[in-house]
């Protein structure tokens, strides 16, 4: 059982100026996006795992090694997270079933050596929906700089019975960053550095 992609689409950006300033070298964002049929569109079923067992390796596989190849290699990646939008006759379910698998996600994190988990968002919409895929530092959560979302959109896609399934990319944080990061804030809170997930 594999998964029936009727197209793969690549985004790429990079950005010289920002914030009417240069950056000292360009912000580079991009994403790897595979159109699939919906195996479960249409009709409720009770047990996904036979797809999601069999779609995650094959999907994670294939959508790494592009993502790899765009960015040269994987030590290069410092941001990353993954998405996926389900046409109108699917369920978020179905969205959140294809990427929320290790048999997906854990090929993009070993090929960047990733310590933190895969931002990520599901959602559901017609062709054209917007595509937000969230971004935070591989190694480290608290990292501000890293917090970064993809947005584009795909005019033909998702059809009513199709998903988008989406890896992203950062090859740096934003140009200019200056908010600081978690640890600070804890510790101007007070608070020991050991949660950064509390701010």
């Amino acid at each position: 059982m594999t998964p029936e992609i009727r197209k793969i689409v690549t985004y790429d950006e990079e950005v010289f100026i920002e914030g009417f300033r240069a950056a000292e070298t360009p912000w580079r964002m991009f994403a790897v996006a595979a159109i699939l049929k919906n195996p479960w569109a249409g009709r409720f079923v009770e047990d996904l795992k036979a797809e999601i067992y069999a779609y995650g390796p094959a999907l994670g596989k294939m959508m790494t090694e592009r993502m790899i190849a765009l960015a040269g290699d994987g030590e290069a990646i410092e941001a990353y997270g993954k998405a996926a939008v389900v046409g109108l006759d699917g369920e978020i379910e179905h969205a959140s079933g294809l990427i929320h698998t290790l048999r997906f996600g854990n090929h993009y994190r070993e090929a960047v050596g990733a310590k933190s988990y895969l931002a990520f968002t599901n959602t559901r919409g017609p062709a054209n929906a917007p595509i937000m895929v969230p971004l935070m530092d591989k190694n480290d959560a608290g990292r501000r700089s890293h917090y970064l979302t993809i947005q584009f959109s795909i005019s033909d896609a998702p059809r009513d019975d199709e998903v988008v399934v989406v890896l992203g990319a950062a090859l740096s944080g934003r140009p200019h960053h200056r908010i600081g990061d978690r640890y600070q804030d804890l510790k101007e809170l007070g608070h020991g550095l050991d949660n950064p997930a509390a701010v």
